[in-house]
Parts: C-alpha cells; sequence; structure tokens
C-alpha cells in the first residue's frame, strides 16, 4: 500500500510541476508513515512541508493542489484524503482496502511481509565465544540477536549466512589445557600445583572427569607436554561439542564454523599463512610501515585515531592481524555485506576493524553490532550465583531455567544498545504479565476459536489447525462486514486489529533495515493485544455466518502473522496453553 500511495503522491506532485502550478526542480523524495493517532487516517506525508521553502508556497496551499489530485488518483482506494495542521496530508483507506489484508495473508500464509529478492549476500558472525569455558549470559543474547536478524533479513529478501568464528588458537588455548592436566592429575591421586593463571570454574573438573573416566591413568606419566597437547584437543573438543548442542536447544544453529586456528597454517608448499596473505595485501596497498622493528597498519588513513601493530618487534602477530586475515576471508568468500555481533567490551576495536576491511578494498561493507550485558535479577533482587558452579549464572544455567522461548523472546525486547534487565521469576510467569507468554497466548487462543468453530475436539492434539482454518472461506461480501461501524466498540475493535496486520510487511523492512529484532517484539505484543480487544468486543462465533465467516478469516490471519512474527524472533507459536 505504501508503494502505491507513493506513486499517487509522486504522480500529483509531477504533474502540479508539469502544468506550471508548482515550481520545483526536482519533485521531494516522498514520504509516507502511518500516524500514531488512528483519528488522522491510515497513512499521512509531510511533502508539502518539505516542497514549501523551494517552492515558495506555504504548505497548505501545496497541499490544496495535491489533494484535490490525490481524490481522483485514490478512487476506490482511499475514502478520504484531507489536509491538517500546518500542511499534512492524511489517507483514510476504504474498507474494503482495508480488509482485503484478510485476503492477502490468507493467500501468502508465512510468506506475508517478505521482501523481494535482492540478491545480496550477507553474513552474520556472531557469539564467537572462546571454546575453553561456559558460555555467559552475554552469549545468549548476541545468540538470539544474531540469529533473529539472520531470519529477518532472509524474510526481507537476502542470502544469509550465519557463522561462528571459534577463538582457537593463542595463549588462552595452553592456560585451558594446563587447567584441565592439573585437575586430571588431582583425579589419579597426585599433588600438583594448580596454575596461578588457571581456569578455576567447577567445568574444568568435569572435563578431567571426563577424560579420566574415557581414559584411566594412561597419561599420568606422560610427559607434560604431550599430556597438555592431548589435553588440549580433547577437552576442546568437548567444550565445542556441548557449546553447539547449548545453542541448539535455543534453536540456533551455524552454517559455519570457522577456526582461528586455519589462520596462522601454512598451505601446502610452505604457503604462506592466511595471516601472512592478508597483510602482503596491505603492503600491495600501501598501508603497511615498519617503526622499532615492528610492522604496522596506517589506521589513520581511514579515520582511525592512531596506527596498529600487526607484527611485534619479537616476530608474533598480533590479534588484529589474524582479524584482518579471518575478514579478508569473509569477502573472498564472495559476501556483498559482513555483520559482526560483538560484545560491549569489544567498543574500541570497531575503528580499527572498519579501517582494515577499507584497506582491503571493501569500505563501508562491514557492518558492527555492539550488544549490550544482560543484567539478571529474580524478583527485583539481582542474581549472581549459579546453583550448579557455584559461579556467575552460565547461560546454559538460564536456559534451562527459563526455556529458550522465555530466554530469546527476553533477550531481543531491547535495543542492542541498550542493557537487558532479564527477571527470572517473570519469564517463567504464567501471565498477562509476561510479554511471551501473552503473544504465545494470543495465539494459541486464535487456535482454540478456530478448532471450536470447526466443532474439533479442543482435547484432540491430533487437530491441524491450518488444515481447520482452509476451511474457512471468506468471500468481499462478508470481509466487506469488517469494520463496517466505526466508532462503535465492535468496528473499532475490528479496524484496530486489521491496521496492525496490515503494518506487518513494513514492520519486518524497518526492522531488517535497523537490524533491530525489538521492533518484532513490539510488533507482536500490538498485535496480540489488538487481537485481545477484538475478542472482548467481538463475538466471533455468531448466527450471521457471513459475519462469523468474516471474523473467522480475520482471526486466521491474526494467527499466520503471530506465528510469522514469532518465527522471526526465533520463538514458537503454540497451538494450545
Amino acid at each position: 500500500m505504501r508503494d502505491i500511495l507513493n506513486a499517487a503522491i509522486t504522480a500529483a506532485l509531477e504533474a502540479a510541476v508539469s502544468d506550471g502550478r508548482l515550481r520545483l526542480a526536482a519533485p521531494p523524495k516522498v514520504l509516507v508513515e502511518r500516524p500514531r493517532d488512528p483519528s488522522h487516517g491510515d497513512w499521512a506525508t509531510n511533502v508539502a512541508l518539505v516542497s514549501a521553502k523551494e517552492a515558495g508556497l506555504p504548505p497548505r496551499e501545496i497541499a490544496e493542489l495535491l489533494v484535490a489530485d490525490l481524490r481522483e488518483r485514490l478512487v476506490g482506494v482511499a475514502d478520504a484524503v484531507e489536509i491538517a495542521g500546518p500542511g499534512f496530508i492524511n489517507i483514510r483507506l476504504t474498507q474494503g482496502v482495508m480488509a482485503s489484508v484478510v485476503t492477502t495473508i490468507r493467500a501468502q500464509q508465512g510468506r506475508f511481509g517478505e521482501g523481494q529478492r535482492s540478491g545480496e549476500r550477507v553474513q552474520v558472525e556472531f557469539v564467537s565465544a572462546n571454546p575453553v569455558g561456559p558460555m555467559h549470559v552475554g552469549h545468549g543474547r548476541w545468540a538470539a540477536l544474531g540469529d533473529s536478524i539472520a531470519r529477518i533479513l532472509e524474510h526481507a529478501g537476502d542470502e544469509v549466512q550465519r557463522e561462528f568464528y571459534i577463538n582457537d588458537a593463542g595463549v588462552q588455548m595452553d592456560i585451558f589445557a594446563a587447567s584441565v592436566s592439573a585437575r586430571y592429575l588431582e583425579l589419579c591421586g597426585r599433588e600438583v600445583a594448580f596454575p596461578e593463571d588457571g581456569y578455576r570454574g567447577a567445568y574444568i573438573t568435569e572435563i578431567a572427569r571426563e577424560i579420566y573416566a574415557e581414559e584411566a591413568t594412561c597419561w599420568l606419566d606422560a610427559s607434560p607436554e604431550a599430556r597438555e597437547a592431548h589435553f588440549r584437543e580433547k577437552a576442546y573438543a568437548q567444550v565445542l561439542e556441548h557449546l553447539k548442542g547449548v545453542l541448539h536447544g535455543m534453536g540456533v544453529d551455524f552454517d559455519v564454523w570457522f577456526s582461528e586456528r586455519t589462520l596462522h597454517e601454512a598451505g601446502e608448499g610452505d604457503a604462506p599463512t592466511a595471516i601472512e596473505r592478508g597483510i602482503e595485501r596491505l603492503r600491495e596497498a600501501g598501508y603497511l610501515f615498519e617503526h622499532e622493528g615492528a610492522l604496522w597498519f596506517r589506521s589513520t588513513d581511514f579515520g582511525d585515531d592512531k596506527d596498529r601493530v600487526l607484527k611485534k618487534a619479537d616476530g608474533s602477530y598480533t590479534y588484529f592481524a589474524a582479524d584482518i586475515a579471518y575478514h579478508a576471508d569473509k569477502f573472498d568468500r564472495g559476501f556483498d555485506l559482513v555483520i559482526d555481533i560483538w560484545g560491549a567490551d569489544h567498543h574500541g576495536y570497531v575503528k580499527r576493524m572498519e579501517s582494515a576491511v577499507a584497506a582491503l578494498g571493501h569500505p563501508g561493507k562491514l557492518e558492527v553490532i555492539i550488544g549490550q550485558m544482560v543484567n539478571l535479577f529474580r524478583n527485583g533482587e539481582v542474581v549472581r550465583m549459579s546453583k550448579r558452579t557455584g559461579e556467575m549464572v552460565t547461560f546454559e544455567d538460564l536456559l534451562d531455567e527459563v526455556g529458550p522461548d522465555a530466554a530469546r523472546y527476553f533477550f531481543l525486547r531491547r535495543s542492542t544498545d541498550q542493557p537487558v534487565d532479564f527477571d527470572i521469576a517473570l519469564a517463567k510467569e504464567r501471565s498477562a504479565d509476561n510479554p511471551v507468554y501473552y503473544v504465545q497466548y494470543a495465539h494459541a487462543r486464535i487456535c482454540s476459536i478456530l478448532r471450536k468453530a470447526a466443532g474439533a475436539e479442543t482435547t484432540d492434539e491430533t487437530v491441524d489447525v491450518a488444515a481447520v482454518a482452509a476451511g474457512v472461506s471468506a468471500d468481499a461480501a462478508s470481509l466487506a462486514l469488517l469494520g463496517a461501524e466505526p466508532g462503535t466498540l465492535a468496528g473499532d475493535a475490528e479496524l484496530g486489529l486489521l491496521r496492525t496486520l496490515a503494518a506487518f510487511p513494513e514492520t519486518v523492512a524497518l526492522a531488517a533495515r535497523q537490524r533491530a529484532p525489538h521492533k518484532l517484539t513490539t510488533y507482536a505484543e500490538d498485535l496480540a493485544s489488538a487481537f485481545h480487544q477484538f475478542y472482548t468486543h467481538c463475538q466471533v462465533v455468531v448466527d450471521d455466518v457471513q459475519l462469523r465467516t468474516a471474523r473467522l478469516a480475520l482471526a486466521d490471519a491474526s494467527r499466520i502473522v503471530l506465528a510469522s512474527a514469532l518465527g522471526l524472533l526465533g520463538v514458537t507459536a503454540p497451538q494450545r496453553m
């Protein structure tokens, strides 16, 4: 509908310019938005206000020129085209156009709100936790965020790949191996000095116990080097597999698990490593220099506050060098846009990475989203300790307690630039105060209505609600009854629900552009509220066959869109609760 209105307004502007009624060098970009207040119409534009200065006319005078034309162009589409305030143009759609969204939704089903295929290949890299311990709740938020962004971009028309960057190189892996080795020796009955910088979490003992159960004391008398080398790989594989399982339990799966180690490995026949190749590309582009025995990247050429070391004087590479090589590899794989989701502690790293990507020949093709942390509460009290580990609550702990649906929904309710205050007790409540329960209950209620209307037994778990709904055939005459009595509680409730349903495609598009899944949690709650209002004021199963059919079709359209919104968040849409 926005496209139709944009085209009509643009044509009206061009006609006014062409016949000399309006003097504009070039018509401004038309912006059509939904007013917050339904009394202002279904759509509104400020095009008269933004044209006034160049045209040298009062905005209302320009609006009067356009409105007369628009009323003719929008016959059958708009009931009213009116001027408001200093020059806004408000458009109220016909009842038939409003109700037609029901037919569209039911025809398109889960494809409603999809964008046209863009052909753009987008990579979303997220979570990327070190494989040396359990994920914290912040990782859980980034998991929900990255997966939901990927789902939304796919719905909007992009081709998306999900990637997990495994930080399996560096000193943390050595510390990890030494920590597991020490706990293993303790289990073998040997007294050892635990590494001063070792990982002391209970999970280290659990890993060592699993190794001991499988391999007993066969590594007791091995050299420390051999034992730690073995345990590094053994424990790493255990943690990685466990990490994959936890994420899968949340509904998050990755297309690619990229190992940092591969960046450090030489190719066949002493071919350079990926890090060396990345550095050479920057050297050829003229962005490297040597100073005090170290190799530097001239990142200040791209707006960074200082230049960055890639290779230290001792010959070792920095983490930044590996990250450059990794991003070079991403673009070599043909992605048009790369989205990285990092924790708040990486905020200062963004500019140097953007600089490196620009130096590699892909300016503006890296987008970094900084995810803020999660604060856990239980009935208003800060939660700090885990019953299982005696340490900070892990993401797995939280997932076990509240379930994947509540976890994902609560993580996604806030903008990424805001911390999340996660109330565990609220997330477990089966009440309208719990937003995910509120939305899911609306979907389940609709399913119940459809089953009852069809005469299906409510206790029959095998009833296919979609098949039941398909039996509801609403023609234009029936749908014309929806919202036919504006100003009444029933009519306004029907119109409110129709308006909310019609807003879904633009909400998805906005969430995609802004990488903002919280737009969809807000939408889902608005839609659930609109449906509850409808259900309160409109008896669905009435004697009037046409009205019953229309309201059942409206309920079915609400079911479809609620399920789609929840699906883009990675949350289930239960048929019973």
